[in-house]
């Protein structure tokens, strides 16, 4: 999906809703050195490591942030309106790469063993600008309701996960990378419910056109035609194998962010310690580098499964009985061996690495953009 929701090829879609995070801090009181072990991200909003022990207060994270001036308070109105904005640009800037790793992986003949920038310059010769945007309207829409029921899952399981690790004897990384993990695990499984119906309509629109597929005259259109032709089932085609596919991605995405994030930081000289604070400049350029890691490690791993899925979704020529991941497996071997399974891997590394860099720069940005004027 746009693994986020309603963009079969980016991230999950839980990581788009975490970088809108709302984590409530309560009331606690937490020794220095566990401040300073977090990291500088840490310490940029929860005071100095300068005794043993450093008092947190109730706050909101997304609500403030600093400067060498002070907090600097966020209006809340333009956090969000200015990011559902820049969040949607962001979207619509990869969506390209989301049609041509689509249509890689169900097309039929030479399409399939071209690489993907041949595919882009053929789909602007054949259909023009609009034809690499295909979907987009249909995922943008979705994709904001899909990110409220992500951000709602991911921040109450990312909480339990950090409460109940505290019991383990693991380290400080450790903890990062299994609660980042199991957030995005739950989130995944919790979003498939919405994400799977608006995959199959967005993908469906994404290769209209390629031979053996259908024509639509709009995303109505295409829920019309799939429930008469297969019920409700119909839009939920390949819901297994997406929680196969989503839920490993975001665990796998969120933990090699955290664990790429401590390890820079640690590279750097921000350790148990230190006192030390990064400056604004190194704070993004280290999230987006760990981004980037998240993104290409988790497109490695997962390539396989997304493209059976997308054929799963969007391919009908199954010949008796309805399609299943095993017939659809199969299918894809016999015609082209392991090699087959990863179909569309350019674009879809691509689409996850860029994603990470630019989601960090694009919220760094909404931050800066919504800071309340002095009173």
């Amino acid at each position: 999906m746009l693994a986020w929701v309603g963009a079969p090829a980016g991230p999950p879609a839980s990581a788009t809703a975490y970088i809108y995070k709302f984590h409530t801090l309560k009331d606690s009181t937490v020794p220095a050195e566990r401040v300073a072990a977090r990291g500088p991200e840490c310490q940029s909003w929860g005071g100095e490591a300068a005794s043993t022990q450093v008092t947190r207060r109730t706050l909101r994270e997304s609500d403030v942030i600093r400067n060498r001036m002070g907090p600097l308070w966020l209006d809340k109105t333009k956090f969000h309106v200015i990011g559902a904005i820049l969040f949607t640009a962001q979207q619509g800037v990869l969506h390209p790469t989301a049609v041509v790793k689509t249509r890689m992986q169900v097309a039929e003949g030479g399409l399939s063993h071209m690489s993907g920038f041949v595919v882009f310059r053929k789909i602007l010769r054949s259909d023009g600008i609009p034809g690499v945007f295909r979907g987009f309207g249909t995922s943008a829409v979705g994709a904001l309701p899909g990110r409220i029921l992500a951000l709602t899952s991911l921040e109450i399981s990312k909480e339990m996960a950090f409460k109940y690790s505290e019991h383990f004897d693991m380290s400080e990384a450790s903890r990062i990378a299994v609660a980042n993990g199991v957030a995005g695990l739950v989130s995944s499984t919790f979003s498939s419910s919405y994400s799977v119906p608006l995959d199959v309509v967005c993908q469906r629109l994404m290769v209209q056109g390629l031979p053996g597929m259908q024509t639509y005259r709009g995303p109505f259109d295409v829920i019309n035609k799939v429930v008469r032709s297969e019920g409700l089932r119909g839009l939920y085609r390949g819901f297994g194998i997406t929680l196969l596919t989503q839920s490993p991605a975001s665990a796998l995405w969120w933990s090699s962010y955290g664990g790429a994030q401590h390890a820079i930081w640690r590279s750097l000289g921000y350790g148990n310690g230190t006192q030390k604070k990064p400056s604004h400049t190194e704070l993004v350029a280290v999230q987006a580098t760990a981004g980037t890691i998240a993104g290409a490690c988790s497109s490695i791993i997962t390539t396989p499964i997304d493209t059976i899925k997308t054929r799963l979704q969007v391919m009908d020529n199954y010949g008796s009985g309805r399609p299943s991941v095993m017939k659809t497996t199969r299918l894809l071997l016999r015609e082209e061996g392991w090699r087959g399974l990863y179909r569309g891997f350019g674009p879809r590394f691509l689409n996850m690495s860029l994603w990470g860099t630019s989601m960090i720069v694009t919220y760094e940005l909404i931050k800066r953009l919504s800071v309340k004027p002095e009173q």
